[in-house]
């Protein structure tokens, strides 16, 4: 019987060890993964690649959320199932689901940008801008930023900054 369980073993090979704190580390970062996943929105949910029992877990875990034992069990069970899964297609999906949010982040504050630049600057901003984007009517936008400004001095509502922000928005495309 020991002759056997040796043949078994290859001498030469290299055990590993894992250590207690590696392997809580490691279940921990499954959990926040799971946790991310059960945040998602339906529509960005279905653009991560899962299998079909990790699917199904997580979608139960965002059925039961307001069960709060038995969501923080779901969540275990869906950060188990991720240990035996690539993890890098599910990271990509998330971070670029992710960045969607940041570049359409910082495609409105360049909108706003351009707006505040408008009002302030006058035919200068307004120029400059049309140099970038042509198709746009310049006696359309020096209206609404004189409207705007004069808006401001009376202390009423932006309603033209509003329409400066719409007509850009409208016309200048979000990259992405």
């Amino acid at each position: 019987m020991n002759d056997e369980w040796q043949n078994e073993v290859d001498p030469d090979e290299e055990i590993i060890y894992i250590s207690k704190s590696e392997l809580k580390r490691d279940a921990i970062m499954h959990y926040e993964l799971g946790q991310k996943l059960v945040n998602l929105s339906p529509a960005n949910l279905e653009k991560i690649p899962m299998d079909a029992q990790l699917h199904e877990a997580v979608h139960l875990a965002v059925k039961i959320r307001n069960k709060h034992g038995a969501f923080s069990r779901q969540l275990n069970y869906v950060g188990k199932l991720l240990r035996f899964r690539d993890l890098e297609p599910i990271n990509i999906a998330i971070a670029k689901i992710e960045n969607q949010h940041l570049i359409a982040n910082q495609y409105f504050h360049n909108l706003e940008r351009l707006r505040d630049d408008i009002i302030a600057k006058g035919d200068d901003a307004i120029n400059q801008l049309l140099v970038d984007h042509p198709s746009m009517e310049r006696s359309k936008l020096r209206q609404l930023a004189r409207q705007a400004k004069k808006e401001a001095e009376q202390n009423k509502p932006p309603k033209s900054a509003r329409q400066i922000f719409q007509y850009l928005k409208e016309n200048i495309p979000a990259e992405g």
